[in-house]
């Protein structure tokens, strides 16, 4: 059975998650506040992220990146513009 939330990021009512994705205070958050699609949408920014800026999970600092990103993107509303890389002319 799939339960409804009012999905912050979407601005609408949506399918919410079937558990809870993320650990801790802000896993609940998410749960309760972000829906299936939206969170969809992070996982490819977040994938995106990671190979682009080369992060890796086994760092702190890098994971404390990664979620302060996924704050942003999914609470506040700002997107994620990642540099792309441009190959040098022949």
């Amino acid at each position: 059975m799939s339960r409804t939330i009012f999905c912050v990021f979407l601005q609408r009512v949506a399918k919410g998650q079937n558990f809870q994705f993320y650990p801790g205070n802000l896993g609940k958050r998410i749960f309760n506040e972000i829906s299936q699609e939206a969170w969809n949408k992070w996982i490819k920014k977040q994938t995106m992220l990671i190979n682009e800026k080369k992060l890796s999970m086994i760092r702190f600092d890098d994971r404390k990146f990664l979620e302060q990103e996924m704050i942003k993107f999914l609470f506040k509303g700002q997107d994620i513009h990642i540099k792309r890389r441009t190959l040098p002319s022949e």
